[in-house]
Formats: C-alpha cells, structure tokens, sequence
C-alpha cells in the first residue's frame, strides 16, 4: 500500500485530522493566492490613510474591521497570511538544510570531527530559542529575511541532535555492513542507505514545527525585532493593535486568531504523521485495507 493510501486512510478515521489537513490546506492555499484575491489591495499593503474610516468595528464592508490608519484589517490578515507561509516554510527549510548535514557527518563519520560538531550544536542548545532569535534578530535588524535567519540560527541544532541521533541507530544495522562489504563508497552509503533512512521522526518534527515557526516570528514582530510594518505579518498586526485593544479589540483578534488556527493545524497534522510512522499502525491499517 502506498504513503499517500495509509496517510489518506488515517485522515479519513479521524476527524480530528481531517480538520488539521483542512486547516493547513486552507492555509497554503490563502497562502500562495493572497496577492490575487485582495479586495482593497491598497490597504492591504498598508499604502492608505484615511482618518474617516479609522477604528471602524466589523462590518458587511469591513469583516474585520479598520485599524487606526484606516485599513481594512481583513485583507491585511489575509495578505499576511502569504508572509507567515514564507517565514514557516523558510525557517523549517533553512534549519533543515543545515542541521541534517551536521547531525548526518557527526553520526556516520564520529571521532573528533563529530564531537567537535556536536560540542558547536550543544553550544547554540544552551540558550532558549526564542531569548537566542531575539537576540540575533535585534543584531541584524529588522526584517522578512533577518527574521527567517534568526530563527532558523537558534533552531537548527534541533534537527543536527535528531538526525545525529537516528543516524547513530541506523549506521549499526546490517544492511549498511553488507554495503560496506560489497565495496560501496561512503559517501554513497550516508547519502543513499543511511540518510533515507533517518528521515522520518526529522520530517515528522518539521511538520509540526511549521507552526511553531509562524508563532515565534509572531512573537518577535510582535516585541518589535522581527518584520518591520507596514508589513501586515500576523504578529505586527496582533503588536499594533495591542495598545487599543480596549477601544477597537478587533484590530489583534482576528490575525491573533489566524495564528491560534493555524499552529493548531499544524499540530495535528504533524500529529496524524507521527502516528502513520508507527510501525504498528501501518499494520492495523494494512489489515484493514486487505
């Protein structure tokens, strides 16, 4: 039975899941269409002013109502949706891209080389995440790109200590013995026996850290440090509206809620994925499929 039957059939029992699978699918979607599908793509962008229309509540013209420079904030959570898509998907792609190949040559290679590797990932794992993102976002500014930089600086040794983990479990199996017998080329073996094979608790985390990723950039845009405005990233929107929540409490609501929404997507997405990795329920699935 292939990934994508077992995966379908595990979403298809649980609605719980499928709600997760609708939420990020949703998510992705809005994602890539937001620029298309603006209907006041002035104020989207943050390009208007106009002082008769500041701190209008929701409305039929207004769902989300209108921030203090009179914007309508449902096409500026929308369009930030598309800049929280880039920031998660970025930050998971870039700790990915370099915390595998640390963790994979510190695991297969060992010696000195690999505990030197390791000494420099429990090094960056000393500091909290967040307090270490914080702290390299304020050094390179503010921005879209130093955002996913320095989030993706404090959380790749996450991945290096997960994929040096597996890789340490995998290079002892027999079937890497029978390669290295038969004359294959070490670097043949990591990347075609060993990698493949250590891939899939690595992909699970990065699955439900997508979310997480969206919720610390939130975080730090909201501290001040992370996208500068009028970029209508979901935690900016969440900080500008923060000082009159007790006037117009729909200007943090909404993109407060698009962050809630998603996050909770991702979790049981990543979820339903770590459940299909269980051998054992990969078998109860395949008995009940035959």
């Amino acid at each position: 039975m292939s990934e994508f039957r077992l995966y379908f059939n595990l979403i298809r029992g649980s609605p719980i899941y499928l709600i997760g699978l609708l939420l990020v699918s949703s998510f992705v979607i809005i994602g890539i269409l937001a620029p298309y599908i603006l209907t006041k793509p002035a104020d989207a962008w943050g390009l208007t002013y106009d002082i008769s229309r500041r701190f209008q509540p929701p409305s039929p013209e207004h769902p989300f109502g209108t921030d203090e420079y009179g914007r309508d904030v449902f096409n500026r959570v929308l369009l930030g949706t598309r800049f929280s898509l880039m920031i998660g998907v970025g930050v998971v792609a870039l700790s990915l891209a370099i915390g595998i190949p640390v963790g994979l040559v510190a695991g297969y290679v060992g010696g000195k080389a690999g505990t030197a590797l390791m000494r420099v990932t429990d090094m960056f794992l000393a500091f909290p995440p967040l307090l270490l993102a914080i702290a390299l976002a304020a050094t390179f500014g503010r921005g879209l790109l130093n955002t996913v930089l320095a989030l993706s600086l404090s959380w790749w040794p996450w991945y290096s200590r997960l994929a040096y983990i597996q890789v340490n479990s995998v290079k002892s199996l027999p079937y890497v013995d029978a390669a290295k017998v038969v004359g294959v080329s070490e670097l043949e073996i990591m990347f075609r026996h060993v990698l493949p094979n250590s891939l899939t608790p690595i992909i699970t985390q990065a699955t439900l850290d997508i979310g997480s990723a969206i919720l610390e950039a939130s975080a730090l845009s909201f501290l001040g440090v992370g996208v500068p405005p009028p970029t209508p990233e979901w935690g900016l929107l969440v900080s500008s509206g923060w000082g009159t929540i007790s006037r117009a409490w729909w200007i943090s609501l909404f993109p407060g809620l698009s962050i809630v929404i998603t996050v909770l997507g991702f979790n049981l997405l990543g979820d339903a994925i770590k459940e299909l990795m269980d051998p054992r329920l990969r078998n109860l699935l395949s008995v009940r499929r035959v």
